[in-house]
């Protein structure tokens, strides 16, 4: 739990922005009151970073509203005049995560009811937002394929329509969503070539399974990538 300390002259407003709460791992005891706090528990720090439970830190009337709607989280903020992260460290990725907020119970209501007031409105706005993105994707896509296939014009087209469709997918950190790849960057699209014929072309994956490391395994197959890769750069029929 290594936070930052502020000094006893913070502002008010800077001071509300750094409460946090914990979702504990381990146990712990309550500074002021005692209580022993069991993993999955929550506790906040105070100034001299001491932990405390939520009744002693003065934070046991608000509620809990776990992460997941965003429309609910944000209304439920906006109308708490009180509202506080609560946080769990994430051991397999070594940074905290947000698991959802405390706010006042009112203010949880009342974005409830303006949730449930205009379901309909913003389910209809999501339908359009999909439609658009789905045409989106789609227009990446095959602009990708188009510039793979003028890269590498031997590459059968039907090969060049699902590399360029793998990486351009939304959400998968791949080098087609990167800002090079939406760009049609020639560098970005021959990695994407590349880690096709890799998986496709090679035994890569075999020696995967095999135990070979990542680095072996892609110097083993380097020379079989080479020949697809110079094979699909010639024009079309050469020998």
């Amino acid at each position: 739990m290594d936070r930052p300390e502020r000094s006893h002259g913070a502002e008010t407003s800077e001071a509300l922005r750094e409460l946090v709460v914990f979702s504990i791992l381990r146990e712990s005891t309550c500074a002021e009151c005692s209580e022993q706090l069991r993993r999955g528990d929550w506790l906040m720090l105070d100034e001299k970073r001491r932990p405390l439970c939520l009744a002693c830190a003065d934070l046991d009337h608000l509620v809990y509203l776990p992460r997941g709607d965003t429309a609910l989280t944000r209304r439920a903020r906006k109308h708490s005049k009180l509202s506080v992260p609560v946080v769990r460290f994430s051991r397999a990725r070594r940074r905290y995560e947000r698991q959802g907020c405390l706010v006042e119970d009112a203010a949880l209501s009342r974005a409830e009811e303006e949730c449930v007031a205009d379901a309909g409105v913003r389910a209809e706005r999501r339908k359009l937002r999909a439609v658009v993105t789905d045409r989106a994707d789609r227009e990446l896509a095959a602009s990708m394929a188009d510039a793979i296939c003028h890269l590498f014009p031997s590459c059968p087209p039907e090969q060049a329509t699902s590399i360029a469709a793998h990486t351009a997918a939304r959400g998968s950190g791949r080098v087609g969503r990167s800002a090079a790849g939406r760009a049609l960057d020639p560098d970005a699209l021959t990695l994407a070539v590349i880690a096709s014929i890799r998986h496709g072309h090679t035994s890569y994956d075999a020696l995967l399974m095999g135990g070979w490391s990542r680095e072996d395994a892609r110097r083993a197959v380097r020379g079989e990538v080479e020949e697809v890769l110079e094979r699909w750069r010639q024009p079309p029929g050469s020998s």
